[in-house]
């Protein structure tokens, strides 16, 4: 059993972001899926998309889901699925970020996200 990763951003940003991910490694390791979100979707039907993808990925172990923009249509739907479920919601995606969660997928849900976390902040940085 291990942790699934869905990732819910603004157009298809989390798809090639996971893309590009399991391409560097090679793999990708753990149960993933990808929720586009355009300006056209209806965020009634985006949380019934989004809590089908999860509940189809979790296998027990819980769901962490990252966005990419904190207030956006993204995070407000993912934020919705956390009642009834075992979720972790990230907002602020980026690759670092989801290259860390994916190198510890074997980690438990709170473990994955913090370590993700910590990779997207320290993925950050102003290059001198």
């Amino acid at each position: 059993m291990s942790v699934a990763l869905l990732v819910i951003t603004h157009n298809r940003i989390g798809a090639e972001l996971l893309t590009t991910a399991t391409r560097m490694l090679g793999q990708c390791p753990l149960a993933a899926d990808t929720l586009d979100v355009s300006e056209y979707d209806d965020p009634d039907q985006l949380h019934a998309r989004a809590l089908a993808i999860a509940n189809a990925i979790d296998d027990g172990s819980g769901v962490l889901i990252l966005t990419d923009l904190f207030g956006s249509t993204p995070s407000n739907v993912a934020n919705r699925i956390r009642s009834g479920h075992e979720v972790r919601v990230l907002a602020g995606v980026n690759l670092p970020m989801l290259v860390r969660a994916l190198n510890y997928a074997s980690l438990e849900l709170d473990a994955i996200a913090e370590k993700a976390l910590s990779g997207g902040r320290e993925g950050v940085m102003l290059c001198p």
